[in-house]
């Protein structure tokens, strides 16, 4: 019996896994290895692009050896999506494969000069390239941090003056990889990925020459740009030898299209590392007057027109709860969270900014940090805790608060996926702080089913929209508001307040 099966890389920002899918988007197998972060300055952070690389190759070969157990073999996976942390940025010597500097990861924060002299060089200020791109000038784009490796590391100046200099986002190196690297790997980034470096427009989906000029970047070849759902190329090596890789999604993107947000108006919240909201704006683009990005949802074929969303996105969600566990060593784990959170019914006043390196949308301010508000003697762990996962809860608030600005019609509904999203008291609090339904389904890899989607739409398993009816639609939980308005807004006042105490810092320590 043949059987159509999806594989689906997901390398994201703590961990690379290899899932694989069945037609009606069930979880067949799936392997996952933790990724390592290094630190090596305050608010730097970097990976080994090697370690990425190695990670999703080790998660693809071990997945093979399971689903060979299972009684299916490799040759029933159809093709191979891909989705990445976007944002992060790769330098490698075209001539020999090799990286000249370590992965500097979206997060990282020391790009706040570049960004400042930048700025000042316009008239727009940070909006400079807005009008092309969608995005603020801020450390968080793929595009600040390359000028930032030109300015300061000069094996970098110098391989670009060379015309040995390859830049791409993480979607890039893998499929350069994964598909030959040297040996006639294929260097394309998708849509999606692009529209995150503040160098394509999203109107045309080129690359822009007036955003090139801006960064100084003029001279140098970038990958070519593809859509979502079409074949690049095919596995160079390994178990799963000559499989095409035909789906690439920058992970937020996947993850609106695993929750299957097709329609505009469609709305996702992912909470992972960091806390992303899309809302679905249809085939134009919208250009945010209350601090959004606009950005490209999805592509599926070279010949299809594009969709777009706005979106929110939070620094710190997930990586607060590893910060608690492992600098401050106060809990040991995500459920012990949980545990001292639900053991109590408010935080009697307290509030935990999470801005360890500023804060994103609908803020941002680069010279925030992370703050604690409302510690008394009566403060406990349990309280802490509590206000742990409401940060998120309430940062979630000021996107929602602000997508509804932009949109004529509110929200109702939030679908939830991602790691805190298993939650059931993270989700309650969500609800209560939002005053909506959050609806979560019981298959939460909605990452990984959205790029293992573009990839079978590309090759057959789905032949449209229509067909992934069936698909991951089980199960659903929703989670109702059980506060009353007065309360929400007295709560979110407080949140407010400590917000505005956590500017300014960068200039004061």
């Amino acid at each position: 019996m043949s059987h159509k099966l999806v594989g689906a890389i997901d390398q994201g920002t703590t961990s690379t896994r290899f899932v694989v899918f069945d037609e009606f988007g069930s979880i067949v197998t799936l392997h996952q290895i933790q990724s390592v972060q290094h630190y090596p300055h305050p608010g730097w952070v970097e990976q080994d692009p090697f370690e990425l690389l190695d990670s999703a190759k080790a998660c693809m070969e071990h997945a093979v050896r399971k689903l060979n157990a299972l009684g299916y073999s490799a040759s029933d996976i159809q093709s191979i999506g891909i989705t990445n942390q976007r944002e992060t940025v790769l330098v490698w010597d075209k001539l020999t494969g090799q990286p000249i500097y370590p992965a500097i990861i979206w997060s990282d924060g020391r790009t706040v000069e570049t960004v400042q002299k930048l700025a000042s060089s316009h008239e727009k200020g940070k909006l400079a390239l807005q009008h092309i791109c969608g995005l603020p000038l801020t450390t968080y784009f793929s595009a600040v941090k390359l000028r930032w490796l030109l300015d300061n590391i000069p094996e970098v100046a110098e391989a670009k003056e060379q015309d040995r200099l390859q830049f791409g986002t993480l979607d890039t190196w893998l499929i350069y990889n994964l598909t030959g690297g040297v040996n006639g790997g294929v260097v394309v980034t998708d849509v999606t990925n692009a529209s995150r470096t503040m160098l394509m427009d999203i109107h045309t989906l080129q690359w822009s020459e007036e955003a090139l000029q801006f960064f100084g970047i003029e001279n140098l070849v970038l990958p070519k740009i593809v859509s979502s759902s079409e074949i690049y190329g095919t596995i160079h090596d390994g178990a799963l030898y000559n499989i095409p890789i035909a789906g690439c999604l920058g992970d937020q993107q996947a993850a609106l299209v695993g929750q299957k947000c097709f329609k505009q108006g469609d709305a996702k919240n992912t909470y992972g590392t960091g806390c992303f909201m899309l809302f679905n704006t249809g085939n134009t683009p919208v250009v945010s007057q209350h601090g959004l990005l606009s950005t490209v949802a999805y592509q599926f074929g070279k010949n299809s027109p594009p969709s777009y969303a706005l979106e929110g996105s939070v620094a710190v969600a997930g990586s607060s709860i590893s910060w608690l566990r492992d600098n401050l060593k106060l809990i040991d784990s995500v459920d012990q969270l949980n545990e001292l959170a639900s053991q109590v019914n408010d935080t009697a006043g307290v509030y935990f900014v999470t801005a360890f390196a500023g804060l994103f949308a609908p803020y941002w301010r680069e010279d925030a940090r992370g703050t604690i508000c409302g510690l008394t003697q009566f403060t406990t762990l349990h309280h802490i805790a509590r206000a742990t996962l409401e940060a998120v809860c309430y940062q979630s608030r000021a996107i929602l608060d602000a997508m509804n600005r932009e949109s004529n019609t509110p929200l109702r509904s939030l679908k939830v996926d991602g790691g805190i999203s298993n939650s059931d008291l993270c989700m309650q609090i969500q609800s209560d702080i939002l005053g909506i339904h959050v609806d979560r389904p019981s298959m939460r890899e909605s990452t990984a089913l959205g790029s293992a989607i573009a990839a079978g739409l590309a090759v057959g398993v789905w032949k449209s929209i229509e067909d992934l009816e069936q698909v991951n639609n089980k199960g659903r939980s929703t989670f109702k508001p059980q506060i009353t308005t007065e309360q929400r807004e007295h709560m979110y006042h407080g949140w407010q307040e400590a917000v505005q105490r956590s500017f300014g810092w960068t200039s004061v320590v």
